[in-house]
């Protein structure tokens, strides 16, 4: 589908976006997309929050001490093995079924909301079809924007649902593709849905059972999967490891 929204013309400022949007529409209805969901795409706005927040994502490019200090990971830390000993029974049935144990899924949590408390405020389908738009990376999001018209279509997202600021939704922030792809059922706003949608990434991306998931062990790819940049790769490890009780860094 991709590649036939190809055809719709790009742009880098506010101005060709409601024009892009009638071209997408007709490609999305000659691709089957309802009647429903191209009506909630044709009531999208230029994000322009969204842009913003894709042009200034410096805290990627900070050393591993210096992004754990700006994303709180100390505070991840506790806070995750607080969650680990009162919701056990939740951790170990998850490991059970999909191999992952509590401290990755944890810091993943952690990482993306602060453990559900900061999910984001942006409309969802606004972001993703401003960043399909958006020439910066535009066939990387068109397929999230037709991924995303399809959760309307079957009821899992509406046009009023809201979320971060690339179209992140829940509380570990899966991307439309993702909730497709992955997704085991309910809301993602659910935190035991969310973090066995998580956990089903981590496995369908390679994740073993009992095998590390430090920088160059097995599992560490799963984790690589999950996110681009690698000083959130080895933040997720690093903070995953101490959760877990492993390592010397980890504190008992």
């Amino acid at each position: 589908m991709a590649g036939a929204a190809d055809a719709a013309q790009c742009g880098n400022t506010a101005a060709g976006f409601e024009a892009w949007k009638e071209q997408f529409a007709d490609e999305a209805r000659a691709q089957g997309v309802s009647a429903a969901a191209v009506t909630a795409l044709k009531g999208t706005t230029y994000a322009t929050a969204t842009i913003a927040a894709d042009r200034g994502q410096k805290s990627f490019r900070l050393s591993l001490e210096q992004f754990l200090a700006k994303r709180g990971g100390s505070a991840i830390v506790a806070r995750g093995r607080a969650l680990k000993q009162s919701q056990a029974s939740l951790f170990a049935s998850l490991e059970q079924r999909y191999g992952v144990p509590p401290g990755p899924l944890l810091a993943i949590w952690g990482m993306e909301t602060a453990f559900g408390t900061q999910r984001g405020n942006q409309n969802t389908l606004s972001a993703v079809a401003t960043l399909a738009y958006d020439c910066r990376r535009s066939a990387f999001f068109t397929d999230q924007l037709y991924a995303a018209l399809t959760l309307v279509d079957r009821g899992i997202l509406s046009p009023g649902s809201r979320g971060s600021m690339h179209g992140e939704i829940g509380q570990t922030q899966f991307m439309p593709k993702s909730i497709l792809n992955y997704g085991t059922g309910g809301s993602l706003d659910n935190a035991t849905n969310a973090l066995a949608s998580t956990a089903n990434f981590l496995k369908a991306h390679g994740w073993r059972a009992g095998a590390g998931y430090q920088p160059g062990e097995p599992n560490f790819a799963a984790i690589q999967a999950w996110n681009a940049a690698s000083v959130y790769q080895r933040a997720i490890a690093l903070i995953g490891r101490q959760i877990d009780g492993e390592g010397p860094t980890a504190r008992r």
